[in-house]
């Protein structure tokens, strides 16, 4: 067993919904985000029955402040077996497009907050 009795070969979710309620699920390194929405939409805790599930699967998981792709593993987010991580679980119909590699350049130079930002070749 690995931390607070976590199967060795397994992650333990700990999903956060955004009225602050948590739930931990166990799950293997090659379930994708899909499979672990599935599940939880199925299998909708008892102790989350005031929450609102919607009509449909849309439930979405947001790692480190990303959106996860429905075919991303966790093995493929590096988690590591026989612990917990967290993940936020939301409602959302639609994932935000991800930004091409010259927009996320100009997003991040337009935080640092200059009004002029230069390059230096």
């Amino acid at each position: 067993m690995g931390s607070r009795g976590v199967p060795v070969d397994k992650i333990n979710l700990r999903l956060i919904l955004v009225s602050g309620k948590t739930k931990e699920f166990l799950f293997l390194p090659n379930d994708s985000a899909a499979d672990i929405t599935d599940h939880v939409y199925t299998n909708w805790p008892t102790d989350w029955s005031e929450e609102q599930l919607p009509s449909s699967n849309i439930l979405r998981l947001i790692y480190q402040g990303r959106f996860l792709h429905g075919n991303v593993t966790l093995g493929a987010l590096q988690l590591p077996v026989g612990k917990t991580t967290v993940m936020h679980l939301v409602a959302r119909e639609n994932l935000p497009e991800p930004n091409n590699q010259g927009q996320l350049k100009k997003d991040k130079s337009g935080e640092s907050g200059c009004g002029t930002c230069c390059v230096i070749l």
